[in-house]
Protein backbone atom coordinates (compact mmCIF):
# COMPACT_ATOMS: atom_id res chain seq x y z
CA UNK A 1 0.00 0.00 0.00
CA UNK A 2 1.71 3.05 -1.37
CA UNK A 3 5.29 1.28 -0.90
CA UNK A 4 5.18 0.80 3.10
CA UNK A 5 3.90 4.63 3.25
CA UNK A 6 0.70 3.56 5.11
CA UNK A 7 0.73 0.34 6.42
CA UNK A 8 -2.65 -1.36 7.01
CA UNK A 9 -2.30 -4.04 9.96
CA UNK A 10 -5.15 -6.37 11.20
CA UNK A 11 -5.07 -6.75 15.31
CA UNK A 12 -7.26 -9.98 14.95
CA UNK A 13 -10.21 -10.45 13.25
CA UNK A 14 -12.48 -7.26 13.84
CA UNK A 15 -9.67 -4.41 14.91
CA UNK A 16 -7.52 -2.92 11.85
CA UNK A 17 -4.49 -0.94 12.74
CA UNK A 18 -3.57 2.17 10.08
CA UNK A 19 -0.04 3.78 10.33
CA UNK A 20 1.27 6.76 8.39
CA UNK A 21 5.29 6.27 8.22
CA UNK A 22 6.03 8.51 5.63
CA UNK A 23 9.70 8.78 7.19
CA UNK A 24 11.24 11.12 4.39
CA UNK A 25 8.50 13.78 4.67
CA UNK A 26 7.84 13.59 8.24
CA UNK A 27 4.24 12.52 7.82
CA UNK A 28 3.08 15.62 6.33
CA UNK A 29 0.48 15.21 3.24
CA UNK A 30 2.99 14.06 0.84
CA UNK A 31 0.76 12.24 -2.42
CA UNK A 32 2.11 9.03 -1.76
CA UNK A 33 0.45 9.61 1.90
CA UNK A 34 -2.92 10.79 1.01
CA UNK A 35 -3.27 8.11 -1.76
CA UNK A 36 -2.09 5.32 1.12
CA UNK A 37 -4.78 6.55 3.92
CA UNK A 38 -7.26 6.72 1.01
CA UNK A 39 -6.76 3.41 0.00
CA UNK A 40 -6.77 2.03 3.74
CA UNK A 41 -10.07 4.06 4.57
CA UNK A 42 -11.47 2.24 1.38
CA UNK A 43 -10.62 -1.37 2.51
CA UNK A 44 -12.49 -1.02 5.30
CA UNK A 45 -15.31 0.60 4.24
CA UNK A 46 -15.07 -2.31 2.00
CA UNK A 47 -15.27 -5.18 4.34
CA UNK A 48 -18.09 -6.32 7.10
CA UNK A 49 -15.88 -7.56 9.39
CA UNK A 50 -13.99 -4.92 10.92
CA UNK A 51 -15.59 -3.25 13.91
CA UNK A 52 -13.00 -0.51 15.19
CA UNK A 53 -9.76 1.60 13.28
CA UNK A 54 -6.97 2.66 15.23
CA UNK A 55 -5.22 5.39 13.46
CA UNK A 56 -1.36 6.00 14.45
CA UNK A 57 1.62 7.65 13.18
CA UNK A 58 5.46 6.61 13.51
CA UNK A 59 7.63 7.81 16.45
CA UNK A 60 7.42 10.90 17.57
CA UNK A 61 4.96 12.24 14.02
CA UNK A 62 1.21 11.64 13.99
CA UNK A 63 0.31 14.05 10.77
CA UNK A 64 2.04 17.68 9.67
CA UNK A 65 -0.32 18.73 7.52
CA UNK A 66 0.23 19.90 4.31
CA UNK A 67 3.48 20.05 2.34
CA UNK A 68 5.60 22.65 1.22
CA UNK A 69 4.59 22.32 -1.97
CA UNK A 70 0.83 21.86 -1.58
CA UNK A 71 0.41 25.29 0.32
CA UNK A 72 2.38 26.88 -2.49
CA UNK A 73 0.56 25.05 -4.97
CA UNK A 74 -3.03 26.29 -3.14
CA UNK A 75 -1.35 29.56 -3.09
CA UNK A 76 -0.83 29.81 -6.95
CA UNK A 77 -4.29 28.37 -7.47
CA UNK A 78 -3.40 25.37 -8.50
CA UNK A 79 -5.03 23.03 -6.30
CA UNK A 80 -7.81 22.86 -3.25
CA UNK A 81 -7.47 20.72 -0.18
CA UNK A 82 -11.05 20.01 -1.27
CA UNK A 83 -8.92 17.95 -4.21
CA UNK A 84 -8.49 14.95 -1.43
CA UNK A 85 -10.93 13.74 1.13
CA UNK A 86 -8.71 13.30 3.97
CA UNK A 87 -9.51 15.62 6.33
CA UNK A 88 -13.51 13.77 6.59
CA UNK A 89 -11.93 9.99 5.87
CA UNK A 90 -12.39 9.41 9.43
CA UNK A 91 -15.73 10.48 9.96
CA UNK A 92 -17.37 8.98 6.93
CA UNK A 93 -15.92 5.81 7.76
CA UNK A 94 -18.60 3.83 9.18
CA UNK A 95 -16.82 2.33 12.18
CA UNK A 96 -15.62 4.15 14.87
CA UNK A 97 -12.01 5.27 14.49
CA UNK A 98 -9.67 5.53 17.19
CA UNK A 99 -6.82 8.20 16.43
CA UNK A 100 -3.91 7.27 18.89
CA UNK A 101 -1.47 10.64 18.36
CA UNK A 102 1.09 9.53 20.13
CA UNK A 103 3.17 12.36 17.81
CA UNK A 104 2.65 15.22 16.68
CA UNK A 105 0.05 16.75 15.26
CA UNK A 106 0.46 19.93 13.35
CA UNK A 107 -2.07 21.90 11.18
CA UNK A 108 -4.49 19.71 8.96
CA UNK A 109 -2.87 16.83 10.83
CA UNK A 110 -4.59 17.82 14.11
CA UNK A 111 -7.92 18.15 12.42
CA UNK A 112 -7.81 15.33 10.78
CA UNK A 113 -7.14 13.26 13.73
CA UNK A 114 -9.83 15.49 15.54
CA UNK A 115 -12.28 14.25 13.30
CA UNK A 116 -11.99 10.68 15.02
CA UNK A 117 -14.15 9.18 17.06
CA UNK A 118 -12.09 8.97 20.23
CA UNK A 119 -8.72 10.65 20.21
CA UNK A 120 -5.65 9.89 22.49
CA UNK A 121 -2.79 12.63 22.99
CA UNK A 122 0.62 12.34 24.04
CA UNK A 123 2.02 14.27 26.98
CA UNK A 124 5.62 15.22 24.93
CA UNK A 125 4.20 15.66 21.75
CA UNK A 126 3.11 19.19 20.06
CA UNK A 127 -0.70 19.98 18.70
CA UNK A 128 -0.93 23.15 16.63
CA UNK A 129 -3.35 24.62 14.30
CA UNK A 130 -0.88 26.67 12.74
CA UNK A 131 -2.70 27.82 9.46
CA UNK A 132 -2.18 31.57 10.51
CA UNK A 133 1.51 31.48 10.69
CA UNK A 134 1.50 31.71 6.98
CA UNK A 135 -1.31 33.93 7.13
CA UNK A 136 -3.96 31.94 5.97
CA UNK A 137 -7.05 30.78 7.17
CA UNK A 138 -7.82 27.47 8.61
CA UNK A 139 -8.86 24.56 6.18
CA UNK A 140 -9.52 20.52 6.43
CA UNK A 141 -12.64 21.38 8.54
CA UNK A 142 -10.93 22.91 11.48
CA UNK A 143 -13.49 25.71 11.94
CA UNK A 144 -15.84 23.35 12.82
CA UNK A 145 -13.88 20.45 14.63
CA UNK A 146 -12.12 22.42 17.40
CA UNK A 147 -14.54 23.96 19.18
CA UNK A 148 -16.66 20.69 18.92
CA UNK A 149 -14.13 18.56 20.14
CA UNK A 150 -11.83 21.39 22.38
CA UNK A 151 -14.60 23.66 23.33
CA UNK A 152 -14.87 27.27 21.38
CA UNK A 153 -12.99 29.32 23.79
CA UNK A 154 -9.43 27.19 23.46
CA UNK A 155 -10.24 26.73 19.50
CA UNK A 156 -10.67 30.45 18.95
CA UNK A 157 -7.21 30.69 20.83
CA UNK A 158 -5.23 27.90 18.93
CA UNK A 159 -6.76 29.19 15.61
CA UNK A 160 -6.38 32.56 15.64
CA UNK A 161 -2.90 32.62 17.87
CA UNK A 162 -1.28 29.03 15.71
CA UNK A 163 0.76 28.90 19.07
CA UNK A 164 2.09 25.46 19.77
CA UNK A 165 1.16 23.18 22.53
CA UNK A 166 2.10 20.18 24.37
CA UNK A 167 0.37 17.62 25.37
CA UNK A 168 0.77 18.68 28.97
CA UNK A 169 -0.61 22.15 28.38
CA UNK A 170 -4.04 21.24 26.65
CA UNK A 171 -4.13 18.55 29.49
CA UNK A 172 -4.22 21.38 32.10
CA UNK A 173 -6.84 23.27 29.74
CA UNK A 174 -8.93 20.57 30.75
CA UNK A 175 -9.36 18.82 27.36
CA UNK A 176 -11.80 15.98 27.53
CA UNK A 177 -9.65 13.23 25.86
CA UNK A 178 -6.60 11.39 27.73
CA UNK A 179 -3.02 12.82 27.57
CA UNK A 180 -1.06 9.83 28.32
CA UNK A 181 3.18 9.26 28.27
CA UNK A 182 3.73 8.63 24.42
CA UNK A 183 4.87 4.80 25.81
CA UNK A 184 1.28 4.67 26.50
CA UNK A 185 -0.76 5.55 23.98
CA UNK A 186 -0.92 2.99 21.98
CA UNK A 187 -1.54 -0.04 24.47
CA UNK A 188 -4.52 2.33 25.70
CA UNK A 189 -5.67 2.57 22.13
CA UNK A 190 -5.24 -1.29 22.06
CA UNK A 191 -7.42 -1.94 25.06
CA UNK A 192 -9.97 0.48 23.91
CA UNK A 193 -10.59 -1.09 20.55
CA UNK A 194 -10.28 -4.42 22.19
CA UNK A 195 -13.36 -2.90 24.27
CA UNK A 196 -15.46 -1.65 21.09
CA UNK A 197 -14.43 -5.03 19.30
CA UNK A 198 -16.77 -6.72 21.45
CA UNK A 199 -20.31 -5.10 20.85
CA UNK A 200 -22.36 -5.94 17.46
CA UNK A 201 -20.60 -4.32 14.43
CA UNK A 202 -24.29 -2.83 13.52
CA UNK A 203 -25.10 -1.82 16.87
CA UNK A 204 -21.69 0.24 16.30
CA UNK A 205 -22.52 1.43 12.84
CA UNK A 206 -25.97 2.08 13.90
CA UNK A 207 -25.02 4.19 16.90
CA UNK A 208 -21.98 6.34 15.16
CA UNK A 209 -23.72 7.36 12.75
CA UNK A 210 -26.75 8.62 14.84
CA UNK A 211 -23.62 10.21 17.30
CA UNK A 212 -21.89 12.07 13.93
CA UNK A 213 -25.01 12.88 12.21
CA UNK A 214 -24.89 16.32 12.89
CA UNK A 215 -21.10 16.90 12.41
CA UNK A 216 -21.44 15.14 8.96
CA UNK A 217 -24.37 17.25 7.85
CA UNK A 218 -22.55 20.53 9.05
CA UNK A 219 -19.05 20.06 7.43
CA UNK A 220 -19.57 20.34 3.94
CA UNK A 221 -21.18 24.08 5.06
CA UNK A 222 -17.71 24.57 6.95
CA UNK A 223 -15.53 23.19 3.81
CA UNK A 224 -17.35 25.86 1.87
CA UNK A 225 -16.99 28.41 3.79
CA UNK A 226 -13.33 27.56 4.38
CA UNK A 227 -12.73 27.37 0.99
CA UNK A 228 -14.45 30.75 0.53
CA UNK A 229 -11.77 32.32 2.98
CA UNK A 230 -9.22 30.81 1.38
CA UNK A 231 -10.25 32.92 -1.76
CA UNK A 232 -9.53 36.15 0.35
CA UNK A 233 -6.73 34.99 2.00
CA UNK A 234 -4.51 32.50 0.65
CA UNK A 235 -3.43 34.20 -2.53
CA UNK A 236 -1.71 37.64 -1.06
CA UNK A 237 2.05 37.54 -1.55
CA UNK A 238 2.96 38.38 1.71
CA UNK A 239 1.54 34.38 2.11
CA UNK A 240 3.47 33.06 -0.42
CA UNK A 241 6.58 35.03 1.13
CA UNK A 242 5.48 33.66 5.01
CA UNK A 243 5.31 30.14 3.44
CA UNK A 244 8.83 30.33 1.86
CA UNK A 245 10.28 32.21 4.92
CA UNK A 246 9.08 29.89 7.54
CA UNK A 247 7.80 26.35 6.45
CA UNK A 248 9.84 23.79 8.19
CA UNK A 249 7.90 20.61 7.65
CA UNK A 250 7.19 18.42 10.45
Amino acid sequence: MSAGIVEFKELGPCIVQITMQDKAHKNTFSDELIVGLSEAFKRVNASDKYKVVILTGYDSYFASGGTKESLLHIQERKIKFTDSDLYSLALDCPIPVIAAMQGHGIGGGFAMGLFSDFIILSLESIYTTNFMKYGFTPGMGATLILPKKLGFSLAEEMLISAKTYYGHDLKKRGISFPVLPRAEVMPYALELAETIAEKPRLSLITLKDHLVAGLRAELPGYIEREVAMHEKTFHQPEVRDLIKSQYIGG
